[in-house]
């Protein structure tokens, strides 16, 4: 098995391309930035890619993704197998967080034999957030290895400095009375904290520290933003004093990847109810491939949606009364629309049928979001979702439930100024149909909403000159391959 590189005299042999192997975690939110940043590295920066990707039992949903990222095949895509968690004494009701934490941990060597296995050794290596165990992988073949944070600049800047953290604070960070400070950025409000953060006792809360100190063994950070998205933050970032620890790699801007509008994706009753509503005119309703909501919240969600009398595009799922990320794992699985109904209060159906449209469980949302009558969007505060608002230029009404979710909605609230939320975070309250019909209203019809729906269409435009050729995450992708190219020399050469 040829491992090396081939070389030639000859002038006139075209150079080679670099090829990246790149590596994600389970879930839509991990798969979808890692199979786009490959399409980008192929499509416009002349990288050959393959990704591989780690089951999470095939889903509807992660299925569709595969199949059309190799539609044209930009990219080879090799599925791992999903290891078996029985083994490790993980606990069934172990948070999702440290779940996909041990999946990747026990997959590091069926990783390392499909490497092994390629015609030729890949020259990088790019691993996203759950994947820094991996990268002693690029150590052994030798080749440079990044990190992909396919969230904010916030995100990754209080992650990094979590570690830190950990030593300095005493007791639970959500008892703090005052804001968790991150030199050189925006302070973190204690109940902001990442979920793995909220019990320090906890095994996410211990991969989550190990994972902060595993990212600068990388040649570099891959960051889902563009510039004048977090030109503060980010410039907090490339500071490397400013962290309070050594941070020995560049932070590239790659945003926003998110998934392309796929012509065909609304399907014909969908695409010719949204035809005829009147432009901006519509909510789209949708907490992400894993959000659930207890029961009672849906009934006060499907209340205030009616009081508001606003058109609505509402993706129901189950509700489930032992956690927010119910759904992680089964993305896609469509529950059948009678019993869902089952769920809404009596007649709301046929009450709302002119102006609301309900979907079962998963809706291609890219393609929701992109047509014209969508006017706002009652999200999670998923970063793939915040950018895919951002892009189509919808703003939003915060619902965050999990993960780094309240660190994001209040990112876009105060800092980006796109989206409002209700008075209480909804992970911790049941928000009532009044204030949800307020919020709807709000966000649709008054002029608070309207201020929002044109600074979030200026924000779509910055976005599309980012990614073209000459914006800033063009020329960061440029800079990461010249990079890299540096640092395969340097290896070479046995620096």
């Amino acid at each position: 098995m040829d491992f090396n590189h081939p070389s030639s005299n000859s002038s006139m042999e075209k150079p080679k391309k670099l090829h990246a192997a790149l590596l994600s975690s389970p879930g839509m939110g991990h798969l979808v930035p890692i199979i786009e940043l490959g399409k980008r590295l192929v499509a416009n920066h002349g990288f050959e890619a393959t990704v591989f990707v780690l089951s999470s039992q095939a889903s509807r949903a992660e299925t569709e993704i595969i199949e059309s990222a190799m539609t044209p095949k930009l990219l080879d895509i090799v599925e791992l197998p999903a290891p078996d968690l029985t083994a490790t004494g993980l606990s069934p009701d172990e948070s999702v967080f440290a779940r996909v934490a041990a999946m990747m941990r026990e997959a590091r060597h069926v990783l390392r034999s499909a490497l092994m296995a390629l015609e030729a050794r890949p020259d990088v290596l790019i691993v996203d957030l759950f994947g820094t165990e991996h990268l002693c992988i690029g150590d052994e073949l030798g080749i440079p290895k990044y990190v992909y944070i396919a969230t904010s600049a916030w995100f990754l800047a209080l992650l990094l400095h979590s570690p830190t953290l950990d030593k300095e604070v005493k007791g639970e960070y959500v008892d703090q009375t005052e804001p968790l400070e991150i030199p050189g950025c925006k302070p973190v409000r204690p109940e902001d904290v990442a979920d793995p953060m909220l019990d320090r006792s906890g095994l996410q809360y211990r991969d989550f520290v190990r994972m902060a100190g595993e990212i600068p063994m990388g040649d570099g950070i891959l960051l889902n933003v563009w510039e004048d998205l977090q030109t503060e933050t980010l410039a907090a970032l490339r500071n490397e004093e400013s962290l309070g620890q050594v941070v020995n790699s560049p932070v590239y801007t790659v945003g926003p990847l998110i998934r392309p509008v796929r012509p065909a994706g609304l399907g014909k009753e969908l695409l010719e109810w949204l035809d005829k509503q009147p432009s901006q005119s519509v909510l789209f309703v949708s907490f992400g491939s894993g959000g659930t909501l207890p029961a009672e919240q849906l009934v006060e969600l499907a209340w205030g949606l009616e009081l508001s009398r606003q058109r609505f595009i509402w993706v129901l799922r189950k509700p489930t009364a032992k956690s927010l990320d119910g759904s992680y794992f089964d993305v896609g699985k469509v529950d059948g629309g009678d019993e869902l109904f089952s769920f809404l209060p009596d007649g709301f159906a046929v009450r709302t049928r002119d102006i609301g449209l309900i979907l079962p469980s998963w809706a291609p949302q890219v393609e929701i979001l992109s047509h014209p009558s969508m006017g706002g969007f009652l999200s999670h505060c998923g970063w793939n979702s915040t950018l895919e608002s951002i892009v189509n230029g919808v703003p939003l009404i915060t619902w965050p439930l999990y993960a780094e979710q309240r660190q994001n909605a209040t990112l876009l609230v105060e800092e980006i100024g796109v989206a409002i939320r209700p008075k209480e975070l909804p992970s911790k309250k049941i928000v009532g149909r009044e204030e949800i019909e307020k919020l709807v209203r709000t966000i649709m019809m008054e002029k608070e909403g309207h201020m929002m729906r044109a600074r979030v269409k200026d924000l779509k435009s910055s976005a599309e000159k980012a990614m073209t050729k000459g914006g800033t995450s063009f020329e960061s992708l440029d800079k990461m391959k010249e990079d890299c190219k540096m640092r395969i020399h340097q290896i070479k050469k046995g620096h």
